[in-house]
C-alpha cells in the first residue's frame, strides 16, 4: 500500500523526503486493521495519529493520501466542519442527559477512521468539548489522524479555562501517537515558486489563479469579495484562515495604510497580488500604498505570488514624482519574486 501511495505522489510531481517517508512508513506499520480497530484497553496499541510541523510541509497531502487508501468506512473533515457537525448535532440532542454520548454513538455507527484535518482551537465553546468527543469516538472504536500546525500543548494559547482544555487533551495524548513532521521543504512554497517550470506561459486567467488556490489551500471563501483589517472591510478575491488574494488595481485604490499592511503580512502565510496596471504620477496614490505595502511585507519576509502576466516590474510605474521611492520598491519587488527570498 505504501508504494502504492509514493507512485501516485511521484505522478503528481510529488518526490518525498526522509522525514516525509518515514512519517508514511510507521503509518502504514499501525494501520487501522479491517476486521479488528485498536482497542483503547490495550496501552500498547495506537489508536490513531496527531500530526503536526510547519505549513506546506505535506502533512496533509501524506496523511490524506494514506486515509484515503483505507478502505474501512471512513470520513474527511476539515476542523470547522467537523465543529460546526458537532454544534449542530448538539442542538439535535438538546435535552439529552449525556449529548456527548449520544455524538459519540452516532458518529462510531456510521465510520471506523476519522480524519481532521487543520486542527486548531481558538473558540472556547469548542475548547470544553472537543477532548472529550475525540476521547468518546477512539472509546467507540474510531482510529483517529489528525494534522495541525502545532503540538497538543500549545494549542488553545491564552484561551479561557484552558487548563480544562489541556488536562483533556493531555489524556487524550496517551491514545494517540504524536508525530511532528519535521521536513525541510515547504511543499506548498514549491508549487507556487515553480509555477513556470516546463511552461512558456506567463498570463494567469482568474480560473488559472483560482485552480492553484484550490490545489494548495483549503477553505478558501471566493464569494465574498471583502475582507476585514482593523475594524474596516477590504475588497480581495478570495481568502482563507491564513491566505488572502487581492486586486492591485482595487485595493491600492482604497484608503487603507501601514497599520493595515502589518495585519495583512501578519496574519498571512500567502498573499496573492493580480490585475495590475501600469501607473504614472496620475495614480500616485495606488503606487505610494503599494510600495508602503512591499517595504513591511519585505521586512516581514512575507510570502508574495506575483501575477504579473504582460506586464513587466519596472512598468508597473514610470514617472518622476515617486522615482527615488520606487526605485528601492522595484529593487525589492524583484528580489520578493525569486526562489532565494521565497524558500
Amino acid at each position: 500500500m505504501t508504494q502504492n501511495i509514493i507512485d501516485n505522489l511521484k505522478n503528481q510531481g510529488v518526490e518525498l523526503d526522509l522525514a516525509q517517508l518515514d512519517m508514511l512508513m510507521f503509518m502504514d506499520k499501525y494501520a487501522p486493521k479491517e476486521k479488528k480497530l485498536f482497542s483503547i484497553r490495550d496501552k500498547h496499541n495506537i489508536n490513531g495519529f496527531y500530526i503536526w510541523g510547519k505549513v506546506g510541509r505535506g502533512k496533509t497531502l501524506i496523511a490524506k493520501s494514506f486515509f484515503e487508501s483505507l478502505s474501512s468506512a471512513k470520513k474527511y473533515f476539515h476542523y470547522i466542519d467537523f465543529m460546526h457537525f458537532i454544534h449542530d448535532m448538539f442542538s439535535q440532542y438538546s435535552g439529552k442527559k449525556n449529548p456527548i454520548d449520544e455524538i459519540s454513538k452516532f458518529i462510531c455507527k456510521r465510520y471506523k477512521v476519522i480524519f481532521i484535518d487543520e486542527f486548531q482551537v481558538e473558540d472556547i465553546a469548542d475548547a470544553m468539548i472537543i477532548g472529550n468527543i475525540l476521547q468518546k469516538l477512539i472509546e467507540g472504536g474510531i482510529y483517529l489522524y489528525i494534522t495541525s500546525n502545532s503540538h497538543p500543548d500549545n494549542l488553545y494559547k491564552n484561551g479561557l479555562q484552558r487548563k480544562k482544555f489541556i488536562d483533556s487533551m493531555k489524556n487524550l495524548q496517551n491514545f494517540l501517537y504524536i508525530h511532528e513532521l519535521n521536513s525541510l521543504i515547504d511543499y506548498r512554497t514549491l508549487n507556487i515558486v515553480n509555477l513556470n517550470e516546463g511552461k512558456n506561459k506567463v498570463s494567469f486567467s482568474k480560473n488559472d489563479i483560482k485552480d492553484l488556490i484550490n490545489n494548495n489551500f483549503q477553505n478558501v471563501d471566493f464569494k465574498k469579495n471583502f475582507f476585514k483589517v482593523n475594524g474596516r472591510n477590504f475588497s480581495c478575491k478570495g481568502n482563507s484562515k491564513n491566505f488572502i488574494w487581492i486586486s492591485f488595481s482595487e485595493f491600492f485604490s482604497e484608503p487603507n495604510g501601514n497599520r493595515d499592511y502589518i495585519e495583512i503580512s501578519r496574519n498571512n502565510d500567502w498573499i496573492f497580488l493580480s490585475d495590475f496596471i501600469k501607473c504614472n504620477d496620475d495614480s500616485a496614490d495606488i503606487v505610494r500604498r503599494f510600495i508602503s505595502f512591499i517595504d513591511i511585507c519585505y521586512r516581514d519576509k512575507t510570502k508574495i505570488k506575483f501575477f504579473l502576466n504582460e506586464i513587466e516590474n519596472q512598468e508597473l510605474y514610470k514617472d518622476t514624482k515617486l522615482k527615488i521611492l520606487w526605485e528601492r520598491c522595484l529593487s525589492r519587488l524583484i528580489e520578493m519574486q525569486t526562489n532565494e527570498y521565497l524558500i
